[in-house]
């Protein structure tokens, strides 16, 4: 039982208990109006109050009703809140997975192969790959690329375009002859720092390539040319 309903069967009682108490009393005052005429004295005999009966507001709608005489209650419980209308749920447009760029793969002169890569205007990676290995990676900024791998020497051209050769290397510093016509001048400005100047048949600077502590490639004219971070130059066409 709730403790609501148990103050109200409370109340019940106490109620019941003045209406037994009220009975009690209208029977003794009898009796001594009785003991009175007995002895022959005249009793005056006061007239009860009428009782005027409480005003009885009726219930709420949706309240507990009354308690009753057997100390429980009903409750009418209320209407359930119309359901709200379902909001309309938003739509998120559709990603679209971006494509990665298609890789092209050519044959090196050591049997290895080079997957190259597009990732941006005249900007290209290439992976030196044997049997799954990745042995080396080549990338175009804004300029060719070239790397000495074992003696196999491979330029990244700014097209995309890989060429590999074997041998044919010139240990810097010095002057040597290379292929094509071109003759380059090797000079060392740090460590592992190597600068060579691609002079014509005039002697005249065409082109230099700097070593920065690694290889560097480039292409004059159909020639490409190698210069390691160690100052070896190799060229080929």
């Amino acid at each position: 039982m709730s403790p609501l309903t148990t103050r109200r069967a409370a109340t019940v009682r106490t109620l019941a208990g003045t209406v037994l108490a009220a009975a009690l009393i209208v029977p003794a005052a009898t009796a001594c109006s009785s003991a009175s005429d007995a002895h022959g004295t005249t009793a005056a005999t006061t007239p009860a109050a009428p009782v005027t009966p409480a005003p009885v507001t009726p219930a709420a709608q949706g309240t507990a009703a009354p308690a009753t005489a057997t100390g429980t209650h009903s409750t009418t419980a209320p209407a359930a809140p119309p359901a709200s209308p379902a909001s309309p749920r938003a739509t998120a447009p559709a990603t679209t997975a971006k494509a990665k760029p298609p890789v092209h793969t050519q044959p090196l002169v050591d049997g290895s192969t080079a997957e190259v890569q597009e990732v941006g205007a005249q900007h290209y990676v290439a992976r030196i790959v044997h049997n799954g290995d990745v042995l080396a990676t080549l990338e175009t900024t804004d300029s060719d690329a070239g790397l000495d791998a074992n003696d196999m020497f491979v330029v990244l051209s700014l097209d995309g375009q890989v060429h590999s050769w074997m041998g044919g290397g010139h240990q810097g510093p010095g002057t040597f002859k290379l292929a094509g016509g071109w003759t380059a001048k090797v000079t060392k400005i740090g460590e592992l720092r190597y600068r060579a100047q691609i002079l014509g048949n005039d002697n005249a600077v065409n082109g230099t390539l700097e070593s920065n502590q690694q290889d560097v490639g480039g292409v004059a004219n159909g020639v490409y040319i190698v210069l390691t971070a160690g100052g070896e130059i190799s060229a080929h066409m």
